[in-house]
This record gives C-alpha cells, sequence and structure tokens, in this order.
C-alpha cells in the first residue's frame, strides 16, 4: 500500500509482510489485547519503504485497551537492524475499533519518540490495526515531533485480502 505525504512527493510504502503482520494482530475478539511493536524502513530516495514490523513481545505490557512496549526490547531491535540497513521509522499497535483513531497518549508517545530520537528523518510514521482490513481499518499517520499528519492511500492501492478459512463459505460440490 502507498501513502503519499502531502506535496513533498514522498510516500510511505508498506510491504505486503507487514501488512501481513499487522493484519494478523487485529483484535478480533473481546478477549484479545493490544498489540505492537516497530517499523523498519528502507529509505529509497525520497520513499520511506517500511519491510519490517516487529512485535508484539513476551516482555511488552499488554490489556485490551493498553499497550506498553519493552523499552529495552526495543532499542535491541533499532540496534540490530541499522547495520543491516534497516531505520527505525515509527510505531504501531492495536485498537479494538473498526476506524482506529490515536488517542492522546498515542499522539504525545509519538512526538516524544521523534523528539528524543537521536535521527535524520522529519518525523516517525505512526501506524493504528483497528478491526476492518486494510486501508479502512488502518490509521497511517507521520508526525514531526510537534503535529501529526494523517496520510490518505495512494487512489492506485487496491487491496482485496482473502476472507480467512473460517469465514470463507462451504465449498461447492459436485455430485
Amino acid at each position: 500500500m502507498i501513502y503519499p505525504i502531502g506535496a513533498s512527493g514522498s510516500r510511505v510504502i508498506l510491504a505486503e509482510p507487514v501488512l501481513a503482520h499487522l493484519a494478523g494482530h487485529r483484535q478480533h475478539r473481546f478477549w484479545q489485547s493490544e498489540a505492537g511493536g516497530q517499523l523498519f524502513a528502507r529509505l529509497d530516495g525520497g520513499d520511506i519503504v517500511i519491510v519490517e514490523a516487529t512485535g508484539p513481545r513476551p516482555s511488552d505490557r499488554r490489556g485490551r485497551n493498553f499497550y506498553r512496549p519493552d523499552k529495552r526490547a526495543e532499542q535491541a531491535e533499532i540496534d540490530a537492524r541499522h547495520p543491516r540497513g534497516l531505520h527505525f521509522v515509527g510505531d504501531w499497535h492495536t485498537h479494538p475499533q473498526a476506524h482506529p483513531e490515536p488517542s492522546g497518549s498515542d499522539l504525545a508517545s509519538i512526538a516524544d519518540a521523534v523528539r528524543r530520537s537521536r535521527h535524520d528523518l522529519n518525523g516517525f510514521v505512526l501506524l493504528i490495526v483497528g478491526t476492518l482490513y486494510p486501508p479502512q481499518g488502518l490509521h497511517v499517520s507521520v508526525h514531526d515531533g510537534v503535529a501529526g499528519y494523517r496520510l490518505a492511500p495512494s487512489p492506485t492501492t487496491r487491496v482485496e485480502p482473502c476472507p480467512p478459512p473460517r469465514e470463507m463459505h462451504a465449498p461447492i460440490r459436485f455430485i
């Protein structure tokens, strides 16, 4: 999926394995806890090509309506990926709502991450995964440490996910 960043000509591009990872952690059931992790990208000109999403980790603190990552584990992930040319570009987590919106604490957390991190980026990406398939169930925004800017998917982006096996209709049988 491709998300243009305003008139800058830059784009946030979500690779298929990332979308699959995020979709696999959607909160379908009332007993499921929020999940989350970090986003790693290859920087290609002005494009931010997100190729890996980490988490959730066993050491994260999770509940139905909260997610608190293990900060030491996050730093270890950054340290392990940077030599491979992967840059930390933001965070993701789930919300138990169809059309997710960031909470005040979500916005404060990503703004704090931008301000406290040493990087050459103009900001970080925040992804919030809802219960619907992307793009409807995905909030994508970029944050510069002061304000956030919601992104809309490119009109040329087309996503038609296959339903999980339990949601498929019974197979047709020929007799």
